[in-house]
């Protein structure tokens, strides 16, 4: 019952009052619970785009424009926003009272949910344990379970789901390698990581939000035996570094811990599953451009770019006015939700030209909004595409006759983008005497 009444409060009106806006014609709200609208989003971007660089929706405030949503990631007068906190008044109380206690990604002490001085010190505590140089020798280690996953997959070829099979397990094997998750944990990690997916989305389903639920509930007791596992017998990864890290003499307490923790555990592999799929895809879609990278490798760097700047595996994100503003000539009033379109803004026509082709030596490719801005900019991104890079170029070498088996399923999210399936058939793998 309490949960009924919590899904109620924080998705069953909103999914209910989000129908009713889209039937009229509330662009918003058609990215909330249109399934067309969200597997191609085009004719919406454009419509949002061409009405303003800020637009005031039934739900709330959006933008699609690069440089309103570049200048609002780093602006003082907005905030990242929790759980709950955009409901009325009334329903905020219910959902709060009725929330469970497992960790969310959109709960304090998550770093996606706090601001300074709180940020400050948990973002400090982590990037002293996730440095460049500890990034950069992790490539090495992507390499070693991409060339292992591909010999796995040359043996039970030649159809397989390339998601399941290879886009998920490479970055949930390197995540859990740095973050000490043990071999027999780490199928598991990745199904709390799936169950758990639709967690940054509104309006879920009533059968959404329980597989939500469970996800998160089971994924916290997990973490929980983990991290007291590592604090009596602690490794030299990641994680158990994390454990002992402080600043000022001050570490993360208990729950901190396991908010942060889970939050880099979860992000580490989600979105990186999502944009190797969505690179896959583009490539097969576009094989002048998959030419292009086998005729001069150099581009690899540039083409994860344009695939972050395409398919965005973070569609949105939201901010919450701290007081009354004015953006752009729209007055938004203190506590008010802004949505900033990352996918929109990296089609923005007056930065990319031609935005909607895929283009694998785009100069600017690189101006992408898909790993946020400012201070809560992506932790994980040198790893997310380090991890791409390596996965991609040794899939095509690999296989450099692989194509499509059938039309793939995308995820059912809106703030997470990606392929939940997309069946291959992987063609004669390359031999040294013939590499392609």
């Amino acid at each position: 019952m309490k949960n009924r009444i919590r899904w109620i409060a924080a998705h069953g009106l909103v999914r209910y009052g989000a129908k009713k806006a889209a039937k009229a014609g509330d662009l918003q709200a058609k990215l909330v619970v249109d399934p067309e609208t969200r597997a191609n989003p085009r004719q919406v971007f454009e419509k949002i785009r061409a009405t303003g660089p800020l637009v005031k929706t039934r739900i709330s405030n959006i933008t699609v424009t690069h440089r309103v949503v570049h200048d609002l990631l780093r602006s003082d007068d907005l905030r990242v926003t929790e759980i709950g906190a955009s409901l009325p008044s009334p329903l905020r109380w219910i959902e709060k009272r009725t929330r469970s206690k497992a960790l969310h990604p959109l709960k304090p002490p998550s770093l996606l949910s706090v601001e300074p001085p709180e940020h400050t010190r948990y973002r400090k505590l982590v990037t002293s344990v996730f440095t460049p140089r500890a990034v950069a020798r992790m490539r090495e280690m992507v390499q070693e379970k991409a060339d292992s996953l591909l010999s796995e997959l040359a043996a039970a070829g030649p159809q397989v789901d390339i998601v399941h099979e290879y886009c998920a397990q490479l970055p949930v094997a390197v995540i859990s390698t740095i973050l000490g998750v043990p071999d027999k944990d780490r199928q598991r990690v990745l199904e709390f990581g799936e169950m758990a997916a639709p967690s940054l989305d509104i309006g879920l389903s009533w059968e959404q939000f329980n597989r939500v639920e469970d996800g998160l509930a089971q994924f916290d007791a997990w973490l929980a035996g983990h991290l007291a596992e590592l604090r009596r017998n602690p490794g030299d990864d990641l994680m158990s570094q994390l454990i002992r890290a402080e600043e000022d003499g001050v570490g993360l307490d208990d729950e901190e811990l396991r908010a942060t923790a889970g939050l880099v555990l979860a992000a580490g592999f989600e979105t990186t599953v999502n944009l190797l799929g969505s690179g896959i895809r583009l490539l097969l879609d576009n094989p002048n451009q998959l030419e292009i990278l086998r005729n001069d490798p150099s581009h690899w760097p540039t083409a994860v770019d344009e695939m972050l700047r395409l398919e965005s595996p973070v569609q949105l994100t939201a901010r919450m006015a701290k007081h009354d503003v004015t953006i752009e000539g729209v007055p938004v009033s203190e506590g008010a939700l802004v949505i900033l379109v990352l996918a929109g803004a990296n089609r923005d026509p007056d930065v990319f030209d031609d935005p909607y082709r895929f283009d694998v030596t785009r100069a600017n490719a690189g101006k992408h909004l898909s790993f946020s801005g400012g201070r809560h900019y992506c932790l994980g991104a040198s790893l997310a595409k380090a991890e791409t890079e390596v996965g991609l170029k040794t899939l095509f070498d690999k296989f450099p006759h692989l194509r499509l088996a059938g039309e793939g399923v995308r995820r059912d999210t809106r703030v997470l983008h990606g392929w939940a399936s997309l069946p291959v058939d992987l063609g004669q793998p390359a031999t040294a005497d013939h590499p392609s």
